[in-house]
């Protein structure tokens, strides 16, 4: 049988919303850098006559300072130009990468906004449990994950690559444009490849990511019980809720007895006030009841106020069992009501 303390259960969805608002979310790097890659071969494919054709202008203008004499202005002239043309080919492909890693983020785990990760935690420098974090068993699959997928991706692409240099003498003879166009081509066959190899690996990694992170949240049974108590409210602590609302509820209660227009009464194990005023309700209403030591207490308020006491044992287990606290009596109750309260103002003079 497992151990109260053993992290056994499966974490709750408040477990997981906790993480969640302190920044800690399942997040493959592999998925994003998929997603990333997907995107910026779009943006490349869509941009290629784009960057082209500012590529081609960078060429001729080279081309065309063959001869002219090197100088501080001339050099600072080719450096602005350079960077400009750069910029705009490189550009529009950075904005593409950039929106591109903001949705492989928000694909994996939403729209998440939290300052938490933020705040310094000074725990995470404690070198102890760097050193335990760096021989855990997740270090070691990420190890083995990082140096599997490096190995493949490069070795894949060193593969394609050798067999494009073959081509290259044959592509020098080539124009410039369609020295791009082969350019392209190769670019694209790359790309495609290396999205493969990553995608394969993603899929494993995100497996991989979400099973660690669901075992890292997993509770203990105590855990569970103590998370149960804190959402539902301690059993403890509303009982004394409801014990004080009741007392509460009494005191009030017995402070109307002394406003009741008389007591019917059983006469000992129960008592209950009848008030009847005629300007806001439509019938008496029972504005106090109790049995046994409640009853006497009633009884007691009720002598202490001058409030008359009538003895009527059917009447009086009649209302306390039909009516509760400040609500009118039932119109079957009228008749033997009306008979008390006739011989209650015939003896105040009412």
């Amino acid at each position: 049988m497992a151990d109260d303390g053993e992290k056994t259960e499966e974490p709750t969805d408040k477990k997981i919303e906790d993480a969640r608002a302190e920044g800690n979310v399942p997040k493959s790097q592999d998925v994003s850098g998929v997603i990333t890659l997907f995107v910026a071969i779009l943006a490349v494919l869509m941009l290629f006559p784009f960057i082209a054709e500012h590529m081609a202008n960078l060429f001729k203008y080279y081309f065309s300072l063959v001869g002219t004499p090197i100088t501080k202005p001339f050099m600072l002239d080719v450096a602005i130009i350079t960077f400009r043309e750069v910029l705009l080919m490189v550009l529009p492909l950075a904005i593409a990468v950039a929106i591109a890693g903001i949705l492989a983020a928000f694909s994996q785990f939403g729209f998440l906004f939290t300052t938490k990760p933020l705040i310094p935690d000074f725990k995470k420098i404690d070198p102890i449990k760097g050193i335990k974090n760096l021989l855990s068993m997740k270090k070691l699959i990420e190890g083995v994950k990082i140096t599997l997928k490096s190995h493949t991706s490069l070795g894949v692409g060193f593969f394609f690559f050798f067999i494009f240099i073959e081509e290259l003498p044959t592509v020098a003879l080539f124009s410039l444009a369609d020295q791009l166009d082969w350019l392209k081509d190769k670019m694209i066959i790359i790309a495609l490849v290396m999205l493969i190899v990553t995608f394969v690996f993603a899929l494993i990694d995100i497996i991989i990511v979400r099973k660690q992170y669901f075992d890292g949240l997993k509770m203990s049974k105590q855990e569970v019980k103590d998370e149960m108590k804190n959402m539902e409210g301690d059993p403890l602590i509303k009982s004394k809720i409801k014990q004080k609302q009741m007392e509460i509820s009494r005191q009030r209660m017995m402070a109307e007895v002394s406003n009741a227009d008389v007591i019917i009464t059983n006469p000992t194990h129960y008592a209950v006030a009848i008030k009847y005023d005629e300007e806001k309700t439509r019938a008496p209403v029972v504005v106090a009841k109790g049995m046994d030591n409640m009853a006497q207490q009633i009884k007691k308020i009720a002598r202490e106020n001058d409030v008359h006491i009538v003895q009527n044992p059917p009447l009086a287990r009649s209302l306390y069992a039909e009516v509760e606290v400040e609500k009118p009596i039932p119109e079957a109750l009228f008749g033997a009501v009306a008979e008390v309260l006739a011989y209650v103002y015939k003896m105040n003079k009412k």
